[in-house]
């Protein structure tokens, strides 16, 4: 989700932007995507494979890194489309970033999965071809990969708020998230009271289980941005409600966590969670994507065969670990990042010649 760092940019506030975007929003991001490693090969994998010891250490609440992400996802896309001058550019960004290496890492899951094993998880070449598209599972397609659900959401994400920028209403985005949060507490109301709320085809479209992070980090990204003194005024509203909405719809648990998140996505914003420029951290975010879609089912089969060998469950994570985060640095390295050089190249020169 990001460009490859120069050295130097590990050194550099976060302030200043690299490829558009910000270092320590990046590193962030990279942290997350760990965080969600781990707790699929410690607390995940002994819920569904451990027959016998647990991990010494272990991550169970890992997976609210998904969370993390919604939230960067709505300050990084409402940032971009701010700054995008035409839709077509942003349509060419969003496709050179995320299906180059997606279509790559369907195809790694599927043969590694089918060479080492992964009871249950596997599915067949038809099926494999039909997550080409990333929102399969609107046909009743199954994930080569089970976190492929969270792209599906992000995407849905991205055609809504292209749709409001081609209908230049991206500054009408608070009324939109209002009556949105709004809709989201009328079916929770539903469901409560009624057992029923709206039908599951709009509430899918409209992500409206998810809306809520991302409207926190749009918030974030509109007060952090504007130069005005009262620009944070509505920001802060529409993430109060946002908030509001985790507690009644969700949990007290629920609007603690978004209102951590929110905090570390502002901090990183603004430039004062200076660790994460780090080297490190800056790597963690270069191969953030890359890890996030290669980890699960292939981490899960390289466990299960360390395991019937022998290895401990610890030893099983770290080579786990270590086996993603290469492959992750590689598919960064040769695919994502020629790849999405080279689309927005040739586009960039259409359009020239266009002129």
């Amino acid at each position: 989700m990001i460009m490859t760092p120069q050295a130097s940019d590990t050194v550099r506030p976060a302030a200043e932007q690299r490829g558009g975007r910000l270092v320590e929003i990046d590193a962030l991001r990279g942290v997350a995507a760990l965080a969600v490693v781990l707790f699929h090969y410690t607390t995940r994998f002994s819920d569904l494979y451990g027959a016998g010891p647990q991990a010494s250490v272990s991550f169970p609440d890992g997976h609210y890194g998904v969370n993390l992400f919604f939230v960067i996802s709505g300050f990084v896309i409402f940032m971009t489309l701010d700054k995008t001058s035409r839709a077509m550019d942003f349509v060419v960004s969003r496709f050179s970033r995320l299906f180059p290496a997606y279509w790559v890492a369907i195809a790694l899951t599927f043969l590694l999965t089918h060479l080492l094993g992964l009871p249950g998880k596997m599915v067949g070449p038809g099926e494999a071809l039909g997550n080409l598209i990333m929102i399969h599972s609107l046909f009743g397609i199954p994930h080569v990969d089970g976190v492929y659900w969270t792209l599906e959401v992000e995407l849905l994400f991205y055609v809504g708020m292209l749709c409001l920028y081609c209908l230049r209403r991206l500054h009408q985005i608070h009324h939109w998230l209002l009556g949105l949060l709004a809709l989201r507490l009328l079916d929770s109301l539903l469901e409560w009271k009624f057992g029923f709320g709206i039908p599951w085809t709009i509430q899918r479209l409209t992500i409206l289980k998810y809306l809520p992070w991302f409207a926190l980090g749009i918030c974030i990204y509109l007060a952090t941005s504007r130069h005005d003194t009262t620009s944070w005024r509505a920001p802060a509203l529409t993430a109060g409600c946002a908030i509001l909405t985790l507690a009644l719809g969700n949990s007290l648990f629920h609007a603690a966590l978004a209102i951590i998140l929110a905090s570390m996505v502002l901090l990183a914003a603004t430039g004062r969670l200076a660790v994460l420029r780090y080297r490190p951290f800056v790597w963690l975010g270069t191969i953030s994507y890359p890890l996030y879609l290669l980890h699960e089912n292939i981490g899960w089969s390289i466990q299960l065969r360390l395991q019937a060998l022998g290895l401990p469950i610890d030893a099983t994570v770290l080579v786990a670990l270590t086996i993603s985060l290469t492959l992750a640095t590689t598919l960064a390295q040769q695919v994502e990042q020629p790849a999405m050089r080279w689309i927005r190249a040739r586009y960039r020169e259409r359009r020239a010649a266009a002129r």
